[in-house]
């Protein structure tokens, strides 16, 4: 089975098929975090909800990304955290050959807020990756 990434804003691309419910939950939350009251932000999120992603791994991504700077993965650790924290993941050197594609995980109600600000430039990635909290999650900014 041929695997080919669609071309889109940022990608949301599903790898773990094992339990829908929490696929759902997961999705439900990240829409949510796009209809916060105090903010009027466009979803630019393409969904990839296909079984031919099943276990693709950040190495696995070299050969799939196009132009995206950035996509967040809902892997195997989005599905068993309660918390459902997704893996971002940086492709703005377009998988410069050699080199490991960052990544820091993201709370679902962060996704809205971090997604914009990368699509707009006003911060980039290393910027939020170096907000997380020790474990490695971005839980969002200091209120």
């Amino acid at each position: 089975m041929k695997r080919e990434l669609p071309e889109g804003e940022t990608l949301l691309l599903r790898t773990d098929f094992s339990d829908d419910d929490a696929w759902r939950a997961t999705l439900d939350a990240v829409n949510r975090s796009y209809d916060l009251d105090e903010l009027d932000l466009m979803y630019g999120l393409t969904v990839v909800d296909d079984p031919a992603f099943r276990a693709v791994t950040t190495a696995d991504l070299e050969d799939l990304l196009g132009s995206q700077y950035y996509l967040f993965i809902v892997d195997e650790r989005t599905i068993r955290d309660p918390e459902r924290p997704l893996l971002a993941v940086d492709n703005s050197d377009h998988g410069d050959s050699g080199t490991e594609l960052p990544t820091f995980r993201i709370l679902p109600r962060e996704i809205a807020s971090v997604e914009v600000n990368l699509s707009l430039g006003n911060m980039d990635f290393e910027e939020f990756a170096a907000a997380t909290d020790p474990d490695g999650v971005f839980r969002g900014h200091p209120r």
